[in-house]
């Protein structure tokens, strides 16, 4: 605990130190507290010479991981005394929160970063950071420095908990401050969070990914697995429940390997501990790898009443040389089989899934396996991508051989037959009675209300807003393929 004051307080590791990359920290990562009476004490920013508070607007990219991370950060900044904004124009300090996982991503997040350059031109006093996952690869570290030097600071996923120190050494610098760590020094448990909503709530049980897929750079980015003391996750959940939030989504870059590395628990059993817990109506989690999603979870879930009748379960592709090029550990095979004993032991559940096209080699007929699997899994819902070349990824030193117009043609060809399953679906709810949870105002019609069912499908109704947060009970009259309208009626509806 005392390191981490010290490190907070004088900045020991300057920009540019420990600047090392692909690799990761084998030995047991120690867990500290976050004291945040030393944040609120030490690292205030005090106010404008107007007397207006110092804001800040945080741009997030990518998983939940990262909406997760951006509420983190949050936390820090008003622990600090800063205010949030969502206007450019009023922010003092403007953060990017990145994304690695795909190209396009990347070029978002350039593209923000330079129209943002008249605006710092304008208020010299304005700082921009970049952080995330982005911010562990050495090429855009490199292209920042050549390319946006206007970029105050740049820091990445693994020292979160050094915010505050990083803002206050940026505000005195007159160079870019880079503090960029190869892996965790610590799990640091406690750290203020600012989150956006009051019903629903992420909670990070497990860190980092071992799976080494070869055309994803998570595990470059992220580090190696590393998982929460189920202590603290309780506890969390606990004070979460305490301040109104109804569900908790658990969350790991592969949940089902949580506990690997504490040998007490696993994860089926902490989904049974977290629905033990008095006052959770609801439990989420993702993402599950298939190939680890043992016999032991699935009954964990059929037994556990809170738990949610949904599974994110990414296939990626539904040929097996395609999932062997992969390094998915898993055949077709396997995958269909594992669906088949979900769904005899949660007969409603809805799956949901991501899918790459165009991976290194694909052939036709090896995307015709893909469209035949999800014709016959019929998912409720599915990420389809292009692939994406990732540096220090294997897949991005093969021959990408597929063609940019036909990768675009079988990702539409894809998504029309999932369209069409999604609408079938949802179309098959039709005067059915689901229970949702209501978690606020529709965010395209602010005269309806917008909530979840248990399958995590977006249902819109008329209602007032004393409803949110409420479990109410849903006619579907008008099931569309991404929402389902209806009205809400006065009856129980058994819990499915």
């Amino acid at each position: 605990m005392e390191n981490l004051i010290h490190e907070l307080r004088d900045g020991r590791l300057r920009p540019g130190e420990g600047l090392t990359f692909g690799t990761h920290r084998v030995n047991p990562v120690e867990h500290i507290p976050f004291d945040v009476k030393t944040l609120t004490r030490d690292f205030q920013v005090g106010r404008k010479a107007s007397g207006e508070p110092y804001r800040f607007h945080i741009k997030t990219y990518g998983c939940q991981m990262n909406e997760h991370d951006t509420e983190t950060m949050a936390g820090l900044l008003t622990a600090m005394g800063m205010q949030s904004t969502v206007e450019d124009a009023e922010a003092d300090l403007i953060l990017f929160n990145t994304c690695a996982v795909r190209e396009n991503a990347e070029d978002k997040v350039f593209g923000e970063v330079g129209r943002l350059r008249p605006l710092k031109a304008r208020n010299p006093e304005l700082m921009l950071g970049l952080c995330g996952c982005m911010a562990q690869e050495q090429s855009v570290i490199q292209y920042v420095r050549e390319k946006f030097p206007w970029v105050d600071l740049v820091f990445g996923t693994h020292n979160l908990h050094r915010l505050p120190a990083l803002v206050m050494q940026a505000r005195q610098s007159q160079e870019t401050v880079l503090e960029v760590w190869d892996g965790p020094q610590h799990t640091v448990e406690g750290l203020p969070r600012l989150r956006r909503d009051e019903v629903s709530a992420w909670v990070n049980v497990q860190y980092g990914c071992n799976k080494f897929c070869t055309y994803c750079i998570v595990p470059h980015t992220r580090g190696a697995e590393r998982s929460r003391f189920p202590k603290d996750i309780l506890a969390e959940i606990s004070e979460l429940v305490n301040q109104g939030v109804r569900e908790v989504t658990l969350l790991g870059q592969n949940v089902n390997d949580y506990g690997a590395d504490l040998g007490e628990v696993n994860f089926a059993q902490l989904l049974r501990q977290v629905n033990a817990l008095p006052g959770v109506e609801r439990i989420r989690f993702t993402t599950s790898n298939p190939w680890n999603f043992t016999d032991e979870l699935i009954a964990a879930i059929a037994q556990s009443n809170h738990v949610a009748e949904h599974i994110h379960l990414p296939v990626q592709s539904g040929n097996n040389q395609i999932l062997k090029r992969m390094n998915r550990t898993y055949s077709r095979e396997f995958y269909l089989a594992l669906v088949d004993k979900i769904r005899q032991s949660v007969p409603d559940v809805s799956l949901t899934t991501d899918i790459i096209v165009g991976f290194p080699g694909e052939t036709e007929e090896q995307f015709l396996d893909t469209l035949s699997l999800v014709e016959e899994v019929q998912f409720d819902n599915a990420f389809t991508f292009i692939y994406s070349p990732r540096e220090n990824t294997p897949a991005a030193a093969w021959k990408d051989d597929v063609s940019e117009s036909e990768k675009r043609l079988r990702l539409q060809r894809l998504n029309e037959l999932q369209y069409a399953i999604s609408l079938e679906k949802n179309q098959a709810l039709q005067d059915r009675v689901v229970e949702v949870l209501v978690e606020g105002r529709s965010k395209t019609n602010s005269e309806v209300l917008a909530g979840r069912t248990r399958t995590n499908k977006l249902a819109l109704f008329p209602g007032s807003e004393e409803l949110i947060g409420k479990l109410v009970p849903v006619h579907i009259e008008q099931p569309q393929t991404w929402i389902l309208k209806g009205r809400i009626v006065q009856q129980e509806v058994a819990r499915r």
